[in-house]
């Protein structure tokens, strides 16, 4: 759920007591059935470069707030052939997963651990939400995107060969099932979370076949959404129009490559990756992780220094939190990070501090309601 629903569900909720002569104001933003705060288990990956310090980060701060959840940890790296059964095997029995980044080998015979997750596990739907924070300077205001992105298709098939030396073919397959399933995923996200506009970026000038059957499956799709504005982008216009006029969208709903570079492009403008939450999501299944990977896991310096930023990967870890049906804690790790973001004390090289991860986190725990 956006940050934006939460603070309406804030707002409808807020019960007001009279005490003497002031008002003290509460937020209901969730009411438990009995057991439901029961501590629940998720797999944990802490995966290469950065992604060890930063799932530290969360696991110090679940553990401050005593938060409802335990880790079972799996140590494995992007430069294996495939994922261990154990780790899937974990992920179906827990149903959610919080990881850090594998790296992608490029080039050779290795296959991203990543797509292997997502194809697996269907985690179809993956969700990247872009937004200013209050108190990070950026070079444009009023930045609340979120990107729903097609997970296991399109340039990802990992269709490949070689067909005569010196010329290699690789194939796009885009399905009507899997993109009138993301479409749908992208409007009842809009309409559960009081958005008004779901936008769909494509290439249908040029793949006339596989980008508009995406289209046509979004255009069905939105005619049984009559409350949310529908409109179609292309890609390298939305690019354009994403860098100079941002505040324009909405939802954006996208194939998979497509997704990629939308997804990273609206995080640096609202911020940089190390701030942007995300998710992976399918009927069953979730994997949470940091919302847009531009420069994957991370530069050796920043892990020798221990010097990155674990923002994105908290607030990700806000957003299990909220998929676990526990919605008071999210809201405390938002408004810390929040907090400590505003305040500018410690922040990381790509905010423009020189805050160590320990220090951030220190920060967040400190500010922790």
């Amino acid at each position: 759920m956006s940050r934006r629903s939460i603070l309406l569900l804030k707002n409808l909720a807020r019960s007001t007591t009279g005490s003497g002569s002031g008002f003290q104001t509460r937020s209901v933003t969730y009411m438990p059935r009995p057991g439901d705060g029961a501590p629940r288990p998720v797999t944990l990956i802490p995966g290469d470069g950065i992604g060890p310090l930063v799932t530290n980060a969360v696991e110090q701060v679940m553990e401050a707030m005593h938060a409802p959840v335990y880790f079972e940890k799996y140590d494995i790296h992007g430069d294996m052939m495939k994922v261990p059964q154990e780790v899937l095997d974990s992920i179906r029995k827990n149903k959610v997963c919080l990881k850090g980044g594998l790296k992608t080998p490029v080039g050779g015979g290795v296959n991203s651990l990543n797509v292997q997750l997502r194809k697996e596990l269907d985690l179809y739907a993956s969700l990247v939400n872009c937004f200013n924070l209050p108190g990070l300077p950026t070079r444009h205001e009023n930045v609340d995107i979120v990107v729903i992105r097609e997970n296991t298709e399109g340039e990802y098939s990992g269709l490949e060969h070689e067909v005569v030396p010196g010329v290699v073919e690789s194939l796009k397959v885009i399905t009507k099932f899997c993109s009138e399933r993301i479409a749908k995923y992208a409007f009842e996200y809009a309409y559960l979370n009081n958005r008004k506009k779901v936008t769909a970026v494509h290439k249908a000038n040029i793949m006339k076949l596989a980008d508009g059957l995406f289209l046509e499956s979004c255009r069905e799709v939105a005619k049984k959404y009559p409350s949310i504005t529908y409109n179609e982008i292309i890609v390298d216009n939305c690019c354009m129009q994403l860098v100079s006029k941002p505040e324009q969208f909405d939802v954006m709903v996208t194939p998979n490559l497509y997704g990629n570079l939308v997804a990273n492009t609206a995080a640096g403008i609202a911020g940089g990756t190390g701030v942007m939450p995300g998710g992976n999501v399918g009927a069953e299944h979730a994997v949470f992780e940091q919302g847009a990977s531009a420069g994957n896991v991370g530069k050796d310096k920043i892990v020798q220094q221990k010097k990155a930023n674990p923002v994105a990967l908290l607030l990700s870890s806000a957003m299990m939190l909220r998929h676990l049906q526990f919605p008071s804690f999210a809201d405390r790790l938002e408004t810390a990070v929040e907090r400590v973001i505003s305040e500018g004390k410690y922040r990381t090289k790509d905010l423009g501090g020189d805050s160590t991860t320990q220090e951030v986190v220190d920060a967040v725990i400190a500010n922790l309601d």
